[in-house]
């Protein structure tokens, strides 16, 4: 899975990357359409586009001479998840980190007034 997760995040580290994801949300595309935003030569474009499939982020099937690019969501699915935990365990980190300082406090209080 933490391969996966790496190839995902590196996948998505690139804005150029982000915004074909981006775009694909909304439904699949040409290789051409999505490129077309994008202000650079369609090789480099392509090395992109490579490197968002090898993170399983997108599909591309060939229909005759157009290449059309789907997104494949069990990436984003798998790293929603991963980010939830991270989450539950952050947010019980700070709450005890909030009750160690709450019982500092009262400590401190306790000692000045006697």
């Amino acid at each position: 899975m933490t391969m996966h997760l790496n190839q995902f995040f590196a996948a998505l580290s690139d804005p150029t990357r982000r915004a074909v994801v981006e775009r694909l949300a909304s439904g699949p595309a040409s290789v051409s359409e999505l490129a077309a935003p994008h202000p650079m030569a369609l090789p480099t474009f392509m090395k992109h586009l490579r490197v968002l499939e090898s993170a399983g982020l997108v599909q591309t099937i060939k229909k005759g001479r157009v290449r059309m690019c789907h997104l494949d969501a069990t990436p984003l699915v798998t790293a929603q998840g991963w980010l939830a935990w991270q989450r539950r365990l952050w947010e019980t980190r700070m709450d005890h980190l909030d009750q160690l300082a709450l019982a500092l406090d009262a400590q401190d209080r306790d000692d000045k007034n006697p």
